[in-house]
């Protein structure tokens, strides 16, 4: 299963950090009902996923990657194929693992309120073991092994993170203390085959993350890190772990359990594409992309920062890493991506809206302009003979006007806050719109009270 879409960036984390902010910056995936707390019933109320199973509304999340530049800076590590950073995406495996003896029929669907972790943020080292074998990195373009450090070599089509999820459940606990303790790894020596312990007898299907960073855009940027051997790699995790041994992985189970037991019993293609699984159905990519959420921690996470967000030191290991005093960041209330225009100017925000380039969502004039704003594209469309119903912003600098009708499947969808991330270039506090993707305002018919978007689910 792809997630194309990024659901958010930050500081949270329901399962270790309930009703707080985490010690770390996730890179968050999936339903849209994602929040400070989670539980079952919350994750089927989401309007849509930035994953591709519309049965499927849980939540995927890894510690974000960033390069460490010379002077001791930091900026995200965008995956392959988004160069601007402007979405993520990572890939979901949901695997028919059976056990010697053992019928694909007989493994389980995670119940309603499961939730795990796998992995240790502290960890510096390779301690053996199953969970830390479960931990891999891939360099895609080079001839080399996957390895369980992050490689001190570039890769030309970036790097791979995997990790896989233990499968034996101890068929009692939905969580635990530690949020490992209800799951283990087989017996034996291989993580992802062989026979559940009798503590954890309950088999389940088998849950894999992969993720492509774009490590290969910093090759030119890699310098000798002082302390370290020469040519050692320059990224680190949010974490402060310049080692991988500590990436990890949460899951917060949101699918329909009973689609889930059917696709785990019958979607047993080698081809192991979706399409392929009748018992499901998929949201476009468009769909996914446009799923996102605005970020309740009140911090930048983006571009450069001076340093990791959570006062988190970059460690090396072989020691473990030990957690640090950091002051509280407030969680504020979400941000807005539009301005409320309803009072003075009498325009509301009707949403953001998709577009397409050969034919366009407002089909009357149109403009661009360096020093775009909202309000500029508002005077644009409301001006002596072009009293316009609709006037939309997109790409941070292209203002279009029109009027209904216009494709209906490209509106706004109530719940959905939409693919519109770009800063105006007349106003870095302004959003103007995305890639094909329009903040759209809409001209007041009576009092604006009467109109209200339903921006948040």
């Amino acid at each position: 299963m792809s997630c194309p879409g990024r659901l958010v960036r930050e500081r949270l984390d329901p399962v270790v950090n309930p009703g707080g902010i985490s010690s770390h910056v996730h890179t968050i995936f999936g339903g849209s009902a994602f929040g400070l707390l989670m539980d079952y019933d919350q994750t089927q109320q989401s309007k849509c996923s930035s994953c591709t199973i519309k049965e499927d509304l849980s939540n995927q999340y890894t510690p974000q990657l960033y390069y460490r530049a010379e002077n001791g800076s930091f900026i995200t590590v965008p995956v392959v194929g988004n160069g601007d950073d402007s979405d993520a995406g990572m890939a979901v495996y949901y695997l028919q693992r059976p056990g010697p003896g053992e019928k694909v029929e007989n493994l389980l669907a995670f119940p309603s309120g499961f939730r795990m972790l796998t992995g240790n943020m502290w960890k510096r080292n390779f301690t053996g073991g199953l969970d830390a074998k479960a931990v891999s990195f891939n360099c895609v373009g080079v001839n080399q092994p996957e390895t369980n450090a992050m490689p001190n070599y570039s890769c030309p089509h970036g790097l791979r993170a995997q990790i896989f999820f233990p499968i034996c459940w101890n068929g009692q606990d939905l969580d635990s203390p530690d949020h490992r303790s209800h799951m283990s790894y087989f017996n034996g020596t291989e993580y992802n085959t062989g026979v559940c312990p009798s503590t954890h007898p309950k088999h389940m299907i088998s849950l894999f993350y992969e993720v492509l960073y774009d490590t290969n855009r910093f090759k030119y940027m890699w310098y000798d890190v002082p302390g370290r051997p020469a040519g050692s790699h320059p990224f680190v995790f949010s974490t402060g772990d310049a080692t991988r041994y500590g990436f990890h992985a949460d899951f917060v189970n949101g699918w329909d359990i009973d689609v889930l037991q059917r696709a785990t019993t019958n979607c047993t293609s080698e081809s192991g594409v979706v399409a392929d699984c009748h018992e499901v159905t998929e949201f476009s990519y468009d769909e996914c992309n446009a799923c996102k959420l605005p970020p309740v921690v009140d911090e930048k996470v983006n571009g450069w920062l001076n340093a990791l967000l959570g006062c988190n030191p970059v460690t090396y290991g072989p020691a473990q890493a030990q957690p640090v005093n950091c002051p509280t960041t407030p969680i504020s209330a979400p941000v807005k991506n539009y301005v409320d225009f309803t009072t003075s100017r009498g325009w509301r925000y009707a949403g953001c809206a998709s577009d397409r380039i050969v034919d366009r969502t407002l089909s009357g004039r149109q403009t661009y302009a360096a020093d775009m704003t909202i309000k500029k594209c508002i005077g644009f469309c409301s001006g002596p003979g072009t009293a316009y119903a609709y006037a939309g912003v997109e790409y941070g600098k292209e203002c279009f006007c029109g009027n209904q009708p216009f494709d209906a499947s490209r509106a706004a969808q109530p719940g959905i806050y939409g693919n519109c991330a770009m800063k105006c270039t007349g106003n870095e506090t302004e959003t103007c719109g995305g890639p094909s993707a329009l903040s759209l305002y809409q001209k007041c018919s009576g009092s604006c009270e009467n109109y209200v978007f339903e921006q948040f689910p």
